[in-house]
């Protein structure tokens, strides 16, 4: 049963990079339109620019909740690898709590502000505001589990990854 959760998990995981991938061509492809538009046709056009920074919000807040994995983030960790292996699981506790405490604390005017923003649209590409923020709702509830998951695996006795920034990491 661990073995297909976590074949499911695989699974997953490659498809968001997918999606992340599409996001990084959707910026890549209309950067390089409003290029040609504007420097070349001299037809400077805007929705170019509304797709590409819409497209990279997504990546973002889709990549952070989905992609990242917790060994990928930057710290900064000169207190955290010098103190002792219990100490980091504190540190690691204290601060998914407070993040997931933050979270869900904000949660509500997250919603209410999203679901207000139906009765705006994108200005070129004509699209409900509420669906292209959306994605910050689905990065919050990603991060309250990743925390979540972080702080009872810190509090059980799994101690983070260590960090030592002599060393590559490969995968």
């Amino acid at each position: 049963m661990r073995d297909r959760l976590l074949g499911v998990g695989q699974w997953l995981r490659r498809r968001a990079e997918n999606i992340a991938s599409l996001l990084v061509a959707a910026v890549f492809i209309t950067f390089i339109l409003q290029i040609v538009f504007r420097y070349v046709l001299n037809l400077p056009v805007g929705w170019t620019l509304e797709v590409s920074t819409l497209a990279w919000m997504w990546l973002v807040l889709w990549g952070s909740a989905f992609v990242v994995r917790e060994v990928d983030e930057i710290r900064f960790d000169v207190l955290y690898s010098s103190v002792p292996d219990g100490w980091r699981r504190g540190f690691t506790v204290v601060t998914a709590l407070v993040l997931v405490v933050i979270f869900v604390w904000s949660f509500p005017a997250v919603i209410d502000y999203v679901t207000f923003m139906k009765v705006e649209h994108s200005s070129y590409i004509h699209v409900r505001l509420d669906y292209l923020f959306s994605v910050y709702i689905v990065f919050m509830v990603a991060a309250i589990a990743r925390y979540l998951w972080l702080a009872y695996k810190a509090f059980r006795g799994n101690l983070p990854d260590e960090t030592d920034p002599s060393v590559l990491r490969e995968e």
